[in-house]
């Protein structure tokens, strides 16, 4: 009793790596090894590209809405149609300003994403579960290993990027200060590439982080997703089916197709014996096949059966045991006969008939 206690606790226990039906399955509900971080690292990295590729088209830009608010629109009336005007005019330079950026954005992201996961759809996140509003299962949340590593990380960044945001302040901390003696085109300047060197490192520290955690991501994921040997045994039964059943099948498919061959056998021509173990019934019809061909066979039992029903609708019954022997190994039901066998079966017929025409 202990032994096989133990065994199915050994069963149930989740040892063994997901198989690929069950890594679909949760791909299916939107279950896969991501990290958010990727997704941050990257886009702020691309973003910090574009905006140094670009900054003097974004200096101009902003400059030039300051420029014509206080040298040009300042002397407009100030009616509706005026101000409609005057803001489509801002928009319109801000949109193509900040175009490359969002661009970059949006193709950073989908990027990232299909670095991680490739293309995947599923309305399954969205569905709304009443688990998700348990308490009970949220303080387990809170508690837990993953919120645990989340906490860790979460510092780790705040760390990081404090770290290299004090860095690049205290390198520069004497062109800092030189600052008073300095036009707005050079401290613009100054402070622009201050920040793309801080979004910049920033971006590659988080990038290291980010490498990491999609190293946890993927060993939680796993980690998930483990599967019990009882567990691999039931998909397979429902990949291949419950053995039980299928031999159910396999017996009533035998069952129909020994129905079908017994059917036949009032319409045969002749059965050749062996005569107690082999039985196989010929039938030649020259509009159906060239040669006779083999309606019924089978030894022991069903021979007997066959023999039966032969006798009950007067179908001959001739002995010629090397012939059966060679006709059940060699042909199948509903196949014509080799060549080897035409003369022995073509005499055997020949009598058959002479037969019947004397009766």
């Amino acid at each position: 009793m202990r032994l096989s206690l133990d065994l199915q606790f050994f069963a149930g226990e989740k040892t063994e790596k997901a198989t690929p039906k069950k890594r679909q399955d949760v791909r299916k509900k939107g279950q896969v090894a991501k990290s958010q971080d990727v997704n941050t690292a990257i886009l702020l990295f691309f973003v910090f590209i574009i905006l140094f590729v670009t900054g003097n088209l974004l200096k101009t830009s902003m400059t030039g809405i300051y420029h014509d608010s206080f040298t040009e629109y300042i002397h407009h009336e100030v009616t509706i149609t005026e101000v409609q005007q005057m803001l489509l005019d801002f928009l319109s330079q801000i949109t193509w300003a900040l175009a490359p950026i969002m661009l970059a954005a949006i193709i950073a992201g989908l990027g990232s994403n299909l670095m991680q996961i490739g293309f995947l759809f599923s309305a399954e996140p969205l569905q709304m579960k009443l688990n998700k509003i348990n308490p009970i299962q949220g303080a387990k949340r809170i508690f837990s290993a993953r919120a645990l590593v989340e906490l860790v990380k979460s510092m780790l960044k705040i760390v990081v990027i404090a770290t290299i945001t004090f860095s690049i302040i205290w390198i520069n901390r004497d062109e800092m200060m030189m600052l008073a003696g300095k036009d707005v085109q050079g401290a613009l300047a100054f402070f622009g590439q201050m920040t793309i060197q801080m979004g910049l490192a920033s971006a590659i520290g988080l990038l290291i982080i980010s490498v990491l955690d999609y190293s946890y991501q993927r060993f939680d994921f796993e980690k998930q997703n483990r599967m019990s040997k009882h567990d691999i045994k039931d998909e397979h039964k429902n990949i291949e089916g419950d053995p039980l059943i299928k031999s159910k099948i396999k017996e009533k498919q035998r069952q129909m197709a020994m129905q079908r061959m017994m059917s036949e056998i009032p319409n045969a021509d002749v059965v050749i014996t062996n005569p107690t173990h082999y039985a196989i019934a010929l039938k030649y019809d020259e509009n159906k096949a060239e040669a006779p061909y083999v309606v019924a066979k089978g030894v022991d039992f069903v021979a007997m059966r066959i023999k039966d029903i032969a006798r009950n609708h007067q179908v001959m019954l001739v002995e010629n045991r090397p012939l059966a022997r060679a006709l059940y190994d060699e042909v199948e039901i509903n196949d014509i006969i080799s060549e080897e066998y035409f003369q022995a079966v073509a005499e055997i017929l020949a009598y058959v008939y002479r037969v019947q025409k004397k009766v």
